[in-house]
């Protein structure tokens, strides 16, 4: 079919768009400190659309977002997340890794797990099934899967919430804690909310356009 609702702007407006695109997504932190005040679930539906929007391999749309509100779950989350955290600290991480963690602020304990009013947890699926019960592969699985939960933290942001990337390791307990079948992978936790008034972030930087990209 022809493309659809494509519009071209003119060179000034396409500035104008780009420039304050990248002001608003420089604002963005990530946050460990959540209030409990409540998120409306429409936004985080509009959210999770706009990031099913994504390309993907084939078309295959690889992805399965589980958006947590139930405190009981976000607890059992929290109880094995620490358990691998505190594995990891103890006798998984080199002491490079933990010295690179260390301006950041990571610890064991993870409450924001239970403080935030939404866990978003993604999964990447290897294939899916259909009607007929028959196995569809997917491809480039961990690009799309990738690709759509930038989408996703860039439209919470764009919302109006905070947010953290979070992937305790392993992370193979998402699937029994959330009923999801053995084809998908636990790809990424996505802390969602508002930040606690207290809320600090570490003072950290980003690297300057010369150092991330090249024209030729």
């Amino acid at each position: 079919m022809p493309l659809p609702e494509y519009r071209e702007l003119d060179p000034e407006e396409m500035q104008q768009r780009a420039a304050a695109f990248y002001a608003e997504l420089r604002r963005r932190h990530s946050v460990r400190a959540f209030s409990s005040h409540p998120v409306p679930r429409a936004v985080i539906e509009d959210c999770l659309r706009a990031a099913g929007t994504a390309p993907s391999g084939a078309n295959m749309q690889p992805w399965h977002f589980v958006a947590v509100t139930d405190p009981k779950i976000k607890r059992q989350i929290r109880e094995q997340a620490e358990l691998a955290e505190r594995a990891f600290y103890e006798r998984r991480a080199s002491e490079e890794w933990l010295a690179a963690l260390t301006p950041l602020g990571t610890h064991v304990r993870k409450p924001f797990l239970e403080d935030a009013p939404y866990l978003i947890v993604i999964f990447a699926q290897r294939f899916s099934l259909d009607h007929d019960g028959n196995r569809v592969q997917h491809y480039y699985v961990t690009r799309s899967v990738g690709i759509a939960t930038g989408l996703l933290i860039a439209a919470l942001h764009q919302a109006g919430l905070v947010m953290l990337t979070y992937t305790p390791s392993p992370m193979g307990f998402l699937n029994d804690v959330l009923a999801r079948p053995a084809h998908e992978r636990p790809f990424l936790i996505l802390v969602v909310g508002y930040p606690a008034p207290d809320a600090t972030v570490p003072q950290v930087g980003k690297k300057p356009l010369e150092e991330i990209a090249t024209f030729l």
